[in-house]
């Protein structure tokens, strides 16, 4: 497979939520967990604040590659683990850094490693797209 080499930034995207974004989240998936919007309840569980969902920080960590790859594939496998929370500010809100890389290429597909960073800590841990080559 030529074309790309193994450590190469394909992609990056800096994404702000605000808690608004969080409400709309809630809405469109259903989970209405109150972690997600009310501070007084993340703070009665040991929360530092209101959390955002991790399927959405999964979910827009993914975009970036989705948008590069464009017509030249798909996304055939996507895996990582949640390390660390995004808490959004009620004033600042938060950003979230997505910076994707090429970690293998194969016959027909590549690994894309994605580091997803908030407040200098990676939030999201082996974080691995498999890329399907059209």
């Amino acid at each position: 497979m030529s074309g790309y080499t193994v450590g190469e930034v394909v992609a990056e995207h800096t994404y702000g939520l605000t808690r608004d974004t969080l409400v709309r989240y809630a809405g469109a998936s259903g989970d209405f967990n109150p972690i997600h919007y009310r501070d007084d309840v993340a703070a009665s569980v040991g929360l530092p604040g209101v959390l955002a969902h991790g399927m959405l920080t999964m979910g827009f960590a993914v975009q970036p590659v989705v948008e590069w790859i464009g017509d030249r594939g798909w996304v055939s496998d996507y895996q990582t683990r949640f390390t660390r929370p995004v808490v959004v500010d009620p004033i600042e809100g938060a950003s979230v850094t997505v910076v994707a890389t090429i970690g293998a290429v194969e016959e027909g597909a590549l690994r894309v490693d994605l580091t997803v960073t908030y407040d200098s800590a990676t939030v999201l841990g082996k974080a691995q797209v498999r890329v399907t080559l059209s």
